[in-house]
């Protein structure tokens, strides 16, 4: 008796995913209809097409708007990274690989990505009109080979091998506080002295919660540090040393202007953590225009900097 193979529905087409994703986020289909120079019929057809091959309503439609329904939700999540997976097999093979485009999925910490990297994200947007730039700040590291991120910008040293990382700039973190806490409190003359001192302890994304890695004269020393404020965030922090709270242990790109106007105090200025600032992402990206792309604006725009941040990134 002869095998028969099941019977497959068909396959959504990747066009009629593209003018999705496009009324999807127009929320129109007039204006998706005018960015691809095309009747709102035509997008409407396509539209239904789709509907019809995956077996659900995904868009409601009515005389004033367009919203996404709940299943148009999750297959719009879905298509933008079948489309973006395609882009990516056809730019691999290509020999051209030139003209960076489509969506580029950026990640990065809550101050560093807030203050650095969404800024130069708008700059690389006006360079790159055919690139899309999603960013996502978090308070953790990111893995970008399974969380579907072609980069992630990050302040620390430890990175994983199995991903590519290329140094943007050099950067440290240094000890600071107020002149006021400075004055109740004394000022710490060696680094066992921060035990008996009110640290302010940050979960950052690459070291143990109140545990502070520190460098001093080539040797790392290792010292668990307590404090009645913690948080996950370095703004917070910055602002409770200011308030006079305890001593901080915060990146110099951030609290170098506050050291050169004089509302903190560097403590024990020859204990330093580096914190050098990464662009990361997987080797499968390696080929690609628009990662390539950023990374090298990137490093062009930190190098830029003055003070605070080390070697700018074109010596490193």
């Amino acid at each position: 008796m002869a095998l028969t193979s099941p019977i497959l529905p068909a396959s959504p087409n990747l066009d009629d995913l593209r003018v999705f994703c496009l009324v999807a986020r127009k929320a129109s289909f007039s204006a998706a209809a005018d960015t691809l120079n095309a009747s709102p019929a035509y997008v409407s057809k396509r539209i239904g097409i789709l509907e019809a091959s995956l077996g659900t309503k995904l868009l409601h439609r009515s005389t004033r708007r367009v919203t996404i329904t709940d299943a148009g939700e999750r297959v719009y999540a879905w298509a933008e990274k079948i489309l973006d997976d395609v882009h990516h097999l056809i730019e691999d093979v290509s020999t051209t690989r030139q003209m960076p485009r489509g969506m580029l999925r950026v990640s990065s910490s809550f101050g560093f990505g807030r203050h650095m990297v969404a800024p130069a994200m708008s700059r690389l947007r006006e360079l790159h009109p055919q690139l899309n730039v999603r960013l996502d700040l978090f308070d953790r590291i990111v893995d970008v080979a399974t969380e579907g991120y072609d980069l992630d910008v990050r302040i620390g040293d430890d990175i994983a091998p199995h991903l590519i990382a290329k140094r943007l700039a050099a950067n440290h973190r240094v000890l600071c506080a107020s002149p006021a806490y400075l004055a109740r409190h004394g000022t710490p003359r060696q680094i066992d002295d921060l035990a008996g001192h009110a640290c302010i302890v940050i979960k950052e994304r690459d070291h143990p919660f109140g545990v502070w890695r520190l460098s001093h004269r080539g040797e790392t020393v290792s010292l668990k540090v307590t404090g009645p404020l913690s948080t996950n965030h370095g703004e917070v922090a910055v602002q409770w040393a200011l308030d006079g709270q305890g001593i901080l242990l915060r990146s110099i790109w951030q609290v170098q202007p506050l050291l050169d106007d004089g509302t903190l105090v560097q403590v024990l200025p020859d204990v330093t953590q580096p914190a050098n600032v990464w662009a990361v992402y997987p080797t499968r990206l390696a080929g690609s225009a628009k990662v390539r792309a950023c990374v090298n604006f990137l490093a062009e725009e930190f190098s830029h900097w003055e003070g605070g941040m080390g070697a700018p990134a074109s010596t490193l």
